[in-house]
């Protein structure tokens, strides 16, 4: 169990980014009168405004707790849902330590070998232009709730990665050269930087066919939490895949129930758990030859709301035997942004039955031609 770094609620937010730079933590416990209150990590860092005098109570987000003697793949499972990097490990009542991805993905690593890339990347992937400002890629990453963007040139071709971290570290750096005064102009010069100026490149790339295990060990060795799936002679963009997908894959079963797994879990408001797993499954039946291996609904939370109930996004993501297959939509509230999602997911689901439909009928029909 790793030491980790544990703060006040009441704390500065100017001391957490000094702490993230000077000891470059996978996160922060915070606690409040001793006890446990949640944890900070670099999303909720970037996603504060960064004025140094907010309390870190104000963007650090509840992770689960696990116990001491939970077994792997609930906590990963636990990790998943939470959309968090660490969580705090309990023995009875005590605070043993924390949990970090790395740890479990380094305890399981040899068994990664029978996974590829293939099957756990996301290939809906957002980018971003290289002339792009700092500004707009800090909003694409908070309204998609991701950490990465493969950065294009004019041509769409593969020209680097900025990530949330880029961003902190850009930010932090900037900070201390300045020193103190007042920095709303500083800011704004800052957003306005194009992305090229802090993107990391080269790239660190992936293949579909590699294994989980090669891609997590070239994650661990270039000190990175993802890598942009390319085809193998091009440098255009097919795909993502991070330590979370690979952390998705372990929680993978072979029990006869569908394994569904929702991100942002605490979003769900008159509709539970059971009724998301049964509408996905009722989908998924309309078209008997697919099957669901996997399903990943994901909630994010907008600041819009009407009459006290947010704007919620919802993403439902299946991976089956025919491939990826999503929908996403909008409502006010979880169950209403779900329904809308699962439309969107039931007409994509359709459309594959369609396409796959008259492929079958071209084949009948040249094999016809062929006996005549």
């Amino acid at each position: 169990m790793p030491e980790y770094v544990e703060v006040d609620a009441s704390e500065r937010l100017a001391k957490v980014r000094s702490i993230f730079e000077r000891e470059n933590p996978k996160g922060i416990v915070v606690t409040e009168g001793g006890e446990y209150a949640g944890v900070v990590g670099e999303k909720q860092l970037m996603r504060s405004r960064m004025e140094d005098d907010t309390k870190v109570s104000a963007v650090m987000k509840s992770a689960p707790s696990v116990d001491r003697h939970e077994d792997l793949r609930e906590t990963a499972r636990l990790l998943v849902e939470g959309d968090v990097k660490i969580a705090p490990v309990y023995e009875g009542e005590k605070l043993y330590g924390i949990v970090t991805v790395d740890q479990i993905l380094e305890a399981v690593l040899d068994s990664l070998d029978a996974i590829t890339v293939g099957q756990i990347a996301t290939e809906d992937v957002i980018g971003i232009s290289e002339k792009d400002s700092v500004g707009s890629a800090i909003n694409r990453l908070r309204e998609n709730g991701i950490s990465r963007l493969p950065v294009l040139d004019e041509e769409g071709q593969l020209v680097g990665v900025v990530t949330t971290n880029d961003i902190v570290e850009f930010v932090v750096r900037d900070h201390e050269r300045q020193g103190s005064g007042d920095r709303a102009g500083d800011i704004d010069r800052m957003l306005d930087i194009p992305v090229y100026d802090i993107m990391s490149s080269p790239v660190v790339t992936a293949t579909a066919d590699e294994t989980a295990e090669a891609v997590v060990q070239r994650m661990f060795d270039s000190d990175i939490s993802g890598l942009v799936v390319t085809p193998e002679e091009f440098d255009t963009v097919a795909g993502m895949v991070t330590k979370t997908d690979v952390l998705r894959a372990l929680t993978f079963t072979e029990q006869d129930s569908m394994d569904v797994q929702i991100t942002n879990v605490e979003l769900l408001d008159t509709t539970s758990r059971e009724h998301i797993v049964e509408s996905i499954e009722q989908v998924a039946n309309k078209y008997a030859d697919m099957h669901v291996i996997h399903a990943h609904v994901r909630l994010h939370a907008h600041k819009e709301k009407l009459r006290g109930t947010p704007l919620i996004q919802c993403q439902i993501r299946l991976r089956t035997n025919e491939g990826q297959v999503g929908g996403s939509g909008e409502g006010y509230g979880a169950e209403h942004a779900f329904h809308v999602a699962l439309d969107k997911l039931e007409r994509n689901v359709l459309e594959i039955k369609g396409v796959n439909a008259d492929e079958e009928y071209r084949g009948q029909l040249l094999r016809k031609l062929g006996e005549l």
